[in-house]
């Protein structure tokens, strides 16, 4: 499900833009990626608090523990780069690193097998990931399409762990003033994965006699945005986010390399302002609510899980910084 949600982003903000241009190219192709997603941006530093949530977990099925999370801070940093475009400007490569930090404070936690109360020392978290992105924008039928094959490694502080990629290909099939809708399908190259094709679809529409658009991405996003004061942008609205980060055991019943994937759905409110047309600055909060958090052997499917936790609802903050050295307007 990151993956596909990864290249859900990717490819929608590239097309909404690339959609109504006869000639997309590099510049084209550059602001539709970096219009909707700040970590997208050639730097993109961002910060996340979260707030108190109690959880209730089992571990191969069975009750394991239930406690509560007092403190959750997220740390992001991200670095993109296109190094080659060719002559046609039609073809682009583009390197990706990402870092990720997080920290885990815990309250007191009852014990289902021992029936005892317990403490949990701080969690602290490293990840990284690295990507190397190819993209192709041509016609079909007489309609935009564009192309895109990613490879991606990623890890934890201690080691390289695993491997990943997709392709896909996204078509216009609509294309007005006011709105653009796209439709195409994603192959996922992760033998983790569930279900390895996935259908893509977007609308982004601008109301008739308002300063409000809706930004709708299946399923990534449903978003409804206007600009607000000069240079700021507020938008409203419910968007699925994936978090992922590996840990390595050595328990009586898990030992070895596991991966984590939690899937959140926050709704709030955002707002967005530009200082210069390359220095923007976000903040938004609301309510986060995990849909799932699952714990999984290093690349098994997820539907394979031995660990999964449910949490309750809790409020996020969270505030970013991002740099565009290609942006000039």
């Amino acid at each position: 499900m990151k993956s596909k949600i990864i290249s859900f982003a990717f490819v929608f903000s590239t097309l909404n833009i690339v959609a109504q241009e006869k000639e997309p190219g590099v510049k084209t192709f550059a602001k539709a990626v970096v219009d909707k997603f700040p970590n997208t941006r050639t730097f993109d530093v961002q910060y996340e608090a979260l707030g108190p949530s109690d959880y209730d977990s089992k571990l191969f099925g069975n009750k394991l523990e239930r406690g509560r999370i007092e403190e959750h801070n997220r740390f992001k940093a991200a670095f993109n780069l296109p190094f080659y475009a060719s002559k046609s400007k039609r073809f682009v490569l583009t390197t990706s690193v990402r870092y990720k930090y997080e920290n885990f404070g815990y309250g007191d936690i009852f014990n289902y097998q021992t029936n005892q109360t317990y403490t949990k020392d701080n969690q602290e978290i490293h990840y990284w990931a690295g990507a190397l992105t190819a993209t192709y924008m041509s016609t079909l039928f007489k309609k935009p399409v564009i192309y895109n094959a990613t490879t991606t490694v990623d890890g934890d502080e201690e080691n390289f762990q695993r491997l990943k990629g997709f392709v896909s290909g996204v078509l216009v099939l609509k294309r007005t003033p006011s709105t653009t809708i796209t439709a195409g399908a994603l192959i996922l190259l992760d033998p983790s994965s569930i279900v390895p094709v996935t259908p893509l679809f977007s609308i982004n529409h601008k109301f008739k006699n308002s300063k409000w658009d809706m930004d709708f991405i299946l399923p990534q996003r449903v978003l409804f945005r206007r600009e607000l004061l000069e240079n700021g942008r507020i938008s409203l609205g419910t968007e699925l986010n994936t978090e992922s980060f590996y840990l390595n055991l050595d328990g009586s019943n898990l030992k070895g390399v596991y991966e984590l994937n939690q899937l959140e759905l926050k709704s709030g409110i955002t707002y967005e302002y530009s200082f210069t047309p390359k220095l923007i600055a976000f903040v938004k909060g609301g309510f986060n609510n995990v849909v799932s958090a699952r714990l999984t052997e290093k690349g098994e499917r997820t539907n394979r899980y031995v660990y999964d936790q449910k949490e309750d609802t809790q409020g996020y903050f969270r505030f970013g910084i991002s740099y565009n050295l290609f942006n000039k307007n």
